[in-house]
C-alpha cells in the first residue's frame, strides 16, 4: 500500500509537425483564475499551494501545519464520551493528519528539486520533523482510546467510512497499541530512528555526484549529440559522465565500444555512496527486525507485506522464485546470443558477457539482426510533439481536458503546469507539475510526488489534488529540442499515468486518495500505458519526425522492436527479479550476520541470479527504492507487471482497442476514481472486465517458448488464481522501477526497469 506518513508511522522547437497531430488540444495558457467559476459550480477547492522560498518559511509552515494537527487532534479527545461519533471522531482523524500531510508534500519537492543546497537541506531537516509528529501522535494513548470507544459501539457504517475505520483499526494494532507501555515506548523510539536513518540514506543517494572522465577515444561510439552536451563536455574539452545520472550511464553503456569504458561507468555508479550508506542501511535492518519482532512477526517482510495483496513474505518469495526458475532457459539463450556478438566483435572466441555488457549487446542484437537503431528514433519524438500528442490520446480515452497553465510560482525557469478538467461538466479535477529535465542537487530519476492530497472537507467541498511529476529526460542541446527515446516515451505515459490516478481521484478519505492502493498493485495501471506507445494507431497521432513535420514511424520497425523486446525479455525480468529477491533476502531474516554482511550477501544474490556485480560494488547503499518505501516491496513491480497485462487484454479485446472510450471510462471509474477505498479484490465479480481489472483470474497470451516452463496449469487449460495467474503476466510486458516514496510519491521508470537492467538500481 501506498504509505501516508501518519500510516508510515514512522521549449517550442519542431513547431512544424505540432500542425501535424491529429486531436491536438488548444495550447493556449490558461490563468488558475479562468476555473473558479466552473470549481464553484463543482463544489470543490482547485487551487495551489503556497510555495515556501526561504529557510524561515519552511520553518513556519511547518511549525503551523503540526500545531493545526494537534488542535484538531486535542478537540478529538477534548469530546464527552456522549458527544463522540463516527464523524467528529474516526472520520475527524483524516482532517487531522491532512495539513502536516499537505507540508510533508511540499517540503519533499522542495528537498528534491530546489536549485538551492540550503533550501534542500532544510526541507529535508522539516520532513524529519514533520515523520516524527506523526509517529508521536500515532502514538497518544488518548486519541487511540477516544478511536476504540467509538469502534466500541460498532457504529453503523458501510463503504469506504466502514473500510476507513476497519483500516484506521488496523495501523493501531500493527503499531503496537494493545502491548505494554513500555514496549510501545521502545517502538515509538525506533519508528523514529527508522525515519531519521531512512531520509539520510535517501538525501546521501540525490546528493552524490560521481563524475566519470573518459577521453573522445574512450567514449567511440557514443553520439555526437551526447558527446557536444554542455553538462557531459566540460569547458576544458574534457568529458565528464555523472554516475548518478541515469540517461548519461544509458547513452554509454548502450553505445561506448570499449569495454574499459562501460566497466569504469558501471564500477563507478554500482560503488556510489558506498562508504556513507553502508553503515546506515546496517542500522536500518536493524531497526526494521527489532521492530518486526516486538510487533510479533517473524521478521520485517512479514510486517509490510501483510496489508498487501501478496500478505506475507513467502507468497512473494514463492512467486519470484517460480518465475526464475521458469525463466532460466530464456536466460541463458540471451545471454549466449550476446556473447556470440562480443566474441565476433572482439576476436575472442571464449567471450563472457559481463554485467556492464548487457545494454550494449542489447543495442548491438537491436541494429545487427533486426536492422533497428533506437537511437535514429528519437527524432519522432521531439517533447513538445510527443507531451501534446499524449495528452490528446488520455482526453480522448478519459474524457478529459488537460491544457497548460500559467504557474504563479516557478522553483525553476522551466516548470510546467497542467489543469485537468472533466470534459462533460468542465469540472476541475486536479493540477500536474512537470519538471523535465536533470539538473545539480535535483531528483535523478522520474517520479511523481504528492503536493496538495485529494479528500472530502467536513464542509462538503472537495479538495482536488495537486501532483508533481519529477522527470530527468534529456535536455535541449546543440541548438536542437529535447529529443527522447522510445524508452523515455513509455517513462513519459507511464508516469502521467500515476499523475492521472492521482487527480482523477474521488475518494472521501486523504488515506484512500489517488494511487493509496496496495503497493503491490499501484504500478499495474501505469504499466498498462505503456502498451499504447507499442500500437502503430497510437503512435501516428503524435509520433513525427519534427525535421519535415511528416515521415512516420514504420511499421515494421515497430514490429521489429516488439520482435526485440520478446528477445531479451528473460535478461530483462531476470534482473528485476534479482533485485527483488535481494529484497525478500534480507527482509525475510532476523540474522545479525546477514545485516553486518549485507553488501557481500545482496552482492551474491544478484550476481547468483543475474550477473556477477562489478568489482567494488555496492549495490545496496545505492538501493534508494529500500531505504523507505519499497522495502520488502520490490517484488510488487513483477506482481503488478502481471495485472497490468490482463489490463491491457481489456482494451485489446473492446471493438475501439486502445482508444475504446467505454473502456477508458470504465478505468477512470473504477481504478483512478476509487484508489484506495475499495480492496483491489473486491470489484464486482458478475462483471466479466472487472476480473481483469481486479487482478483476479488472469489470463494473458505469452511467447509460446516459454509457456509451457512457466505455466503448466495454463498449458493444461486449468484456470489459476491470484498468485499462478501472477505468473501468467509477468513475461507480457516490461514493468519499470524507481525509488520509495512518501505520502503519494510514486517512484517512476527509471533505472533498472526502463533499461532492462543495463544500470544498477537507484
Amino acid at each position: 500500500m501506498r504509505q501516508t506518513l501518519r500510516a508510515r508511522s514512522f521549449i517550442m522547437a519542431g513547431s512544424l509537425s505540432l500542425l501535424c497531430i491529429t486531436g491536438l488540444a488548444d495550447t493556449t495558457v490558461r490563468q488558475l483564475d479562468d476555473y473558479h467559476q466552473a470549481a464553484d459550480k463543482a463544489n470543490v477547492v482547485f487551487g495551489l499551494p503556497l510555495w515556501k522560498k526561504t529557510p524561515a518559511q519552511i520553518q513556519a509552515t511547518m511549525e503551523t501545519a503540526m500545531s493545526v494537527g494537534n488542535r484538531r487532534l486535542d478537540a478529538i479527545v477534548a469530546l464527552k464520551p456522549e458527544q463522540r461519533t463516527f464523524d467528529n471522531t474516526i472520520k475527524a482523524l483524516d482532517y487531522a493528519n491532512f495539513p502536516v500531510s499537505a507540508a510533508a508534500n511540499r517540503m519533499s519537492v522542495i528537498q528534491e528539486t530546489s536549485t538551492s543546497k540550503e533550501m534542500r537541506d532544510i526541507a529535508t531537516q522539516a520532513i524529519q520533523r514533520l515523520e516524527t509528529w506523526f509517529v508521536d501522535t500515532s502514538f497518544r494513548r488518548d486519541v487511540y482510546e477516544a478511536v476504540k470507544a467509538v469502534a466500541d459501539t460498532h457504529p453503523s457504517v458501510s463503504g469506504e467510512d466502514a473500510m476507513y475505520l476497519t483500516t484506521v483499526l488496523r495501523d493501531y494494532r500493527r503499531n503496537g497499541m494493545d502491548l505494554p507501555k513500555e514496549q510501545r515506548d521502545r517502538l515509538q523510539m525506533l519508528k523514529n530512528r527508522l525515519n531519521e536513518l531512512g531520509l539520510k540514506f535517501q538525501r546521501n543517494i540525490s546528493a552524490a555526484k560521481p563524475l566519470v572522465e573518459f577521453t573522445r577515444e574512450e567514449l567511440e561510439g557514443v553520439d555526437e549529440d551526447f558527446l557536444n552536451n554542455k553538462e557531459v563536455l566540460g569547458k576544458d574539452g574534457k568529458y565528464r559522465v555523472n554516475a548518478n545520472v541515469t540517461w548519461q550511464v544509458l547513452e554509454v553503456l548502450r553505445n561506448a565500444r570499449h569495454e574499459d569504458t562501460r566497466k569504469r561507468l558501471s564500477i563507478a555508479r554500482a560503488s556510489r555512496v558506498l562508504k556513507e550508506n553502508t553503515p546506515l542501511f546496517v542500522d536500518i535492518l536493524k531497526t526494521r527486525a527489532e521492530i518486526a519482532r516486538l510487533l510479533g512477526y517473524d521478521n520485517w517482510a512479514d510486517y509490510r507485506i501483510e496489508i498487501k495483496m501478496a500478505k506475507n513474505g513467502k507468497t512473494a518469495w514463492d512467486f519470484l522464485q517460480r518465475l526464475n526458475k521458469g525463466l532460466a532457459p530464456k536466460f541463458k539463450e540471451e545471454l549466449e546470443t550476446f556473447a556470440r556478438l562480443k566474441a565476433k566483435e572482439t576476436g575472442n572466441a571464449d567471450a563472457r558477457i559481463n554485467y556492464w555488457d548487457v545494454g550494449y549487446y542489447k543495442h548491438q542484437l537491436t541494429k545487427t539482426r533486426y536492422q533497428v537503431d533506437k537511437d535514429k528514433l528519437k527524432v519522432y519524438f521531439e517533447l513538445e510533439n510527443t507531451l501534446n500528442g499524449m495528452f490528446s490520446i488520455f482526453e480522448e480515452l478519459f474524457g478529459i481536458r488537460i491544457e497548460p497553465v500559467e504557474a504563479p510560482y516557478k522553483w525553476i525557469d522551466d516548470l510546467r503546469l497542467y489543469a485537468v478538467s472533466d470534459a462533460s461538466s468542465g469540472a476541475p479535477m486536479g493540477l500536474i507539475y512537470m519538471d523535465m529535465f536533470p539538473r545539480d542537487g535535483k531528483y535523478n530519476h522520474f517520479a511523481q510526488f504528492d503536493v496538495t492530497p485529494a479528500k472530502r472537507l467536513p464542509n462538503g467541498k472537495y479538495q482536488r489534488p495537486v501532483a508533481a511529476l519529477i522527470c530527468n529526460f534529456p535536455p535541449p542541446s546543440n541548438g536542437k529540442p529535447s529529443l527522447l527515446t522510445y524508452d523515455n516515451v513509455e517513462t513519459l505515459f507511464h508516469e502521467f499515468g500515476h499523475a492521472l490516478h492521482n487527480v482523477l481521484t474521488q475518494a472521501n478519505y486523504m488515506e484512500f486518495s489517488g494511487t493509496s492502493v496496495p503497493r503491490d498493485f499501484v504500478e499495474a495501471p501505469s504499466q498498462m500505458l505503456e502498451n499504447w506507445v507499442r500500437n502503430k494507431k497510437v503512435l501516428d497521432r503524435f509520433a513525427v519526425d519534427y525535421r519535415d513535420g511528416k515521415s512516420r514511424i514504420p511499421t515494421d520497425v515497430l514490429n521489429k522492436l516488439e520482435e526485440v523486446r520478446l528477445a531479451t525479455i528473460g535478461t530483462h525480468y531476470r534482473g528485476q527479479l534479482a533485485y527483488g529477491l535481494l529484497d525478500l533476502t534480507i527482509h525475510m531474516t532476523t540474522d545479525p550476520k546477514v545485516f553486518e554482511n549485507v553488501v557481500d550477501v545482496t552482492n551474491k544474490v544478484v550476481s547468483d541470479v543475474y550477473l556477477p556485480v562489478p568489482p567494488g560494488s555496492g549495490l545496496i547503499a545505492s538501493f534508494g527504492h529500500l531505504g523507505g518505501g519499497y522495502d520488502a516491496g520490490y517484488y510488487g513491480y513483477a506482481w503488478a507487471d502481471a495485472i497490468s497485462a490482463d489490463m491491457a487484454s481489456v482494451f485489446k479485446k473492446a471493438p475501439g482497442g486502445l482508444m475504446d472510450k467505454p473502456t477508458g471510462m470504465r478505468l477512470r471509474k473504477e481504478i483512478y476514481a476509487t484508489g484506495g477505498s475499495r480492496e483491489i479484490e473486491d470489484l464486482d465479480p458478475r462483471l466479466p472486465a472487472a476480473q481483469a481489472f481486479s487482478g483476479a483470474f488472469l489470463r494473458v497470451h505469452w511467447p509460446e517458448e516459454i509457456d509451457a516452463a512457466l505455466l503448466p496449469e495454463k498449458a493444461a487449460g486449468r484456470h489459476t488464481h491470484a498468485a499462478h495467474s501472477a505468473d501468467a503476466g509477468i513475461l507480457h510486458d516490461a514493468c519499470r522501477t524507481g525509488r520509495p516514496f512518501r505520502h503519494g510519491e510514486i517512484p517512476a521508470t527509471g533505472d533498472p526497469g526502463q533499461s532492462g537492467q543495463e544500470v544498477s538500481p537507484g
